[in-house]
């Protein structure tokens, strides 16, 4: 399950997940994240912030994950992921040879400065 929250004025898209990964969390994200990019022209960044990575329910949802990414990582500048787990904190390495957003890891304490650090993408 995701909850979300799209801090309008920012231009950051606030991701919570809070147990396993809905393929409905990401239809729900990307209507939301659709509308705001189809005003905008883009997202300034994602923070996903999680104490543990908490997976996905099912194939179908990791498929759905994917296809998120795949679809929006052009119109996203930077991802910051504000974790303590293991996983999430190897994530951005790998991503950052998939895709086109900058995507940096935080410890889970450090939010604020994940937020700094989103912000200060270039518009």
């Amino acid at each position: 399950m995701i909850s979300f929250e799209i801090l309008q004025y920012d231009g950051i898209v606030l991701i919570e997940p809070s147990g396993s990964l809905e393929k409905t969390d990401f239809e729900q994200l990307t209507r939301e994240i659709d509308a705001y990019i189809s005003e905008r022209g883009y997202v300034k960044g994602v923070i996903i912030h999680t104490k543990e990575f908490p997976g996905w329910e099912s194939f179908g949802a990791f498929i759905s994950h994917v296809k998120f990414i795949k679809d929006h990582h052009k119109k996203v500048k930077r991802v910051a992921a504000v974790t303590d787990s293991k996983f999430m904190s190897i994530a951005p390495v790998i991503a950052n040879h998939f895709v086109s957003a900058e995507v940096k890891h935080f410890d889970y304490a450090d939010m604020e400065t994940a937020k700094t650090w989103v912000k200060e993408a270039a518009s």
